[in-house]
């Protein structure tokens, strides 16, 4: 704004007395600003080109919010629960987050091509020359702004098209409510309704059901009915498998089977050290025992924000997340040593059955798996 002001300014009573185009015409004097054109888009106004233009911008809002309606309700009614290839409705499953991401973004994409045809079809264009000078703002450059923002709101003639305004309201609120939908939408479960057994955050599939339940582990081989547990001798030093929980009891069970590789929480990375390697560990206090030799087990879920840590580096013993390059040493019970995450991987127990030499889980872990939560304590 112009610090160098003319003298003949007007006084605040005369100021109060002014309308805004007067206002306006003062503040673009005392800025040094010359309007070389400010046309009217529509000099004739109710033309059929224009209410043409209006039903234009009027269709892109509403489309905002019509797929922003679409967005909320495939939110909340689409099957999202996990369905295999091979199971009825895993089309409908594998849709869901396409869905909703074309809906919501098709919702963002219609109001902002909806604000683009506004500005370039009502929006006077105009061209103006400025000097540039320092300085701050005093009250009378607050109010000849303000007196050409009005003017500018005025000129572009939304106040008198009242379809824009509407569809611009059903769009906008739409788009408002789509975007507070997926916060909202994690408030509608609670997720310590079954904390006390596996389907809450405090238990996994590993959780024994009973005091002499045997909990195998077991391999993917990508057929659910397919049985293959482990033993000791199935893996090289250095190696590492990705293994889940089997029972018995669930063998002629096929939702069962099928059930524990949905789960999140199930996976988990079978690792035998080298022999070298395993004399240098450094065991987690209260979990001395939960190997067995040279083997070790800890959670595939990342601490940071629940990746699958995939990978294993044999010649550093670090477990590595490719989502946020977090990583953590197998030598010292799995603690965080680089990226994000800054909890250890849960360690599960592990033995060797007696009766039919595979490993079997003695327990579930002893604390929660995953990111972190608001109620969580270790």
């Amino acid at each position: 704004m112009s610090t160098d002001k003319p003298e003949d300014l007007p006084s605040d009573e005369e100021l109060g007395q002014m309308d805004r185009d007067q206002l306006v015409e003062l503040g673009n004097k005392l800025d040094g600003v010359e309007l070389v054109e400010y046309p009217d888009p529509w000099p004739v106004k109710g033309t059929r080109a224009e209410k043409r233009a209006e039903r234009q911008v009027a269709f892109w809002f509403a489309m905002s919010g019509l797929t922003g309606l679409a967005f909320v309700a495939a939110f909340i009614f689409w099957p999202a629960k996990y369905k295999a290839y091979n199971e009825p409705g895993h089309v409908m499953y594998s849709l869901y987050t396409p869905v909703i991401g074309l809906t919501l973004g098709l919702a963002i994409l219609c109001v902002g091509i909806g604000v683009l045809t506004y500005t370039r079809r009502f929006v006077p264009h105009e061209v103006a020359i400025q000097q540039r000078h320092d300085g701050g703002s005093n009250e009378l450059d607050k109010a000849t702004i303000l007196a050409n923002l009005a003017d500018a709101g005025n000129r572009s003639t939304i106040a008198r098209r009242p379809l824009i305004k509407r569809s611009l309201a059903f769009g906008g609120g739409v788009l408002g409510l789509a975007l507070t939908a997926l916060p909202l939408g994690s408030l509608l479960r609670n997720p310590h309704a079954q904390s006390a057994n596996k389907d809450g955050l405090l238990h996994t599939p590993w959780l024994h059901t009973s005091k002499d339940e045997k909990v195998f582990l077991r391999r993917a081989t990508g057929h659910a009915e397919e049985i293959s547990l482990v033993r000791p001798e199935d893996l090289d030093a250095g190696s590492m498998e990705t293994v889940f929980p089997f029972r018995e009891s669930e063998r002629e069970d096929h939702e069962a089977l099928i059930k524990v590789f949905k789960r999140g929480d199930s996976p988990v990375m079978l690792i035998r050290l080298r022999p070298q390697d395993a004399a240098r560990v450094v065991k987690h206090e209260g979990q001395e025992d939960f190997n067995y030799g040279d083997y070790y087990a800890y959670t595939k879920i990342c601490s940071h924000v629940g990746c699958p840590t995939s990978l294993y580096e044999q010649r550093s013993n670090r477990i590595l997340c490719p989502c946020h390059q977090s990583q953590f040493d197998a030598l010292q019970y799995a603690k965080p040593v680089f990226g994000p995450a800054t909890r250890k991987l849960a360690q599960l127990p592990i033995t060797v059955d007696e009766e039919t030499g595979y490993f079997i889980s003695t327990g579930d872990f002893i604390e929660p798996i995953g990111p972190a939560y608001w109620e969580r304590k270790s």
